[in-house]
């Protein structure tokens, strides 16, 4: 079973950085897309970032120059680098396992439970002065 757990979440200025990590464990098909959405209070769910297997990257437009996605599949690791934080971008993020076999699949996919394989229990962005 497909395991997924976030870690690097916090507190930060605007205009600081943060870098999140989500280590992935047990089975999974390699032909998917890994992605991270977020979820704030009173919102909807919001797909950030994806990247497939060609190392191909996708971005929500309200993170886009700001936000990057990369793995490290000999550490079994996504990971998602956050500059430029901004108010609107606390939430809490979630990594995932995508129902997609390409980025720009995989970033709508992100949008519903019904598009992942599996998520992690996410980790808390709190930016704010």
């Amino acid at each position: 079973q497909l395991q997924l757990a976030e870690s690097g979440g916090g507190s930060v200025q605007p205009g600081g950085s943060l870098r999140l990590s989500c280590v992935v464990s047990g089975y999974s098909y390699s032909g998917y897309c890994m992605g991270w959405f977020r979820q704030a209070p009173g919102k909807e769910r919001e797909g950030v970032a994806t990247i497939d297997n060609k190392d191909n990257t996708d971005y929500a437009d309200s993170v886009k120059g700001r936000f990057t996605i990369s793995k490290d599949n000999a550490k079994n690791s996504l990971y998602l680098q956050m500059n430029s934080l901004k108010p609107e971008d606390t939430a809490t993020y979630y990594c995932a396992s995508v129902l997609a076999y390409t980025a720009s699949e995989g970033l709508g996919a992100l949008s519903t439970l019904e598009g992942l394989e599996a998520w992690g229990q996410g980790t808390l962005v709190s930016v704010s002065s």
